[in-house]
């Protein structure tokens, strides 16, 4: 198979979508509150691989997946707290809310680049066309 422009960057637009979704996941989640650690929201993360094309070096990005990061919820002591354990504590999710918001932006900037080449390769190819005829 050889990848294009197009695939290529559709693959990327598809995997910031997947960056997108887990941070937008992640900020609804931020500050949650379980009563165990064992229930507390861990925050997700996407993990990515670079592909290459044999013939042409080409490379694209696959999804691998979505994992959980391995931050602890924190521990707080909020007696009042429906939620509260038997000393008091509850478990709030480790969820860092700007760093969630920088990741979005980031996304946002990367989908945009994305849509750029598109645009540009669309422009090329029919300009192509136009000059063959």
């Amino acid at each position: 198979m050889t990848l294009g422009v197009f695939d290529i960057a559709g693959r990327a637009m598809s995997a910031q979508l997947v960056r997108l979704n887990s941070s937008a996941s992640n900020l609804a989640n931020a500050g949650a509150v379980s009563a165990s650690a064992d229930t507390a929201y861990r925050p997700l993360k996407p993990v990515f691989a670079t592909e290459y094309e044999g013939r042409t070096g080409r490379a694209t990005v696959s999804v691998l997946g979505v994992v959980q990061a391995n931050a602890a919820p924190q521990r707080r002591h909020e007696p009042g707290h429906p939620l509260a354990d038997a000393q008091g504590y509850v478990h709030v999710s480790a969820v860092d809310a700007n760093a969630e918001l920088v990741e979005v932006v980031e996304t946002a900037r990367q989908y945009r680049n994305n849509i750029e080449v598109l645009e540009t390769a669309k422009s090329l190819t029919l300009e192509t066309l136009r000059l063959g005829r």
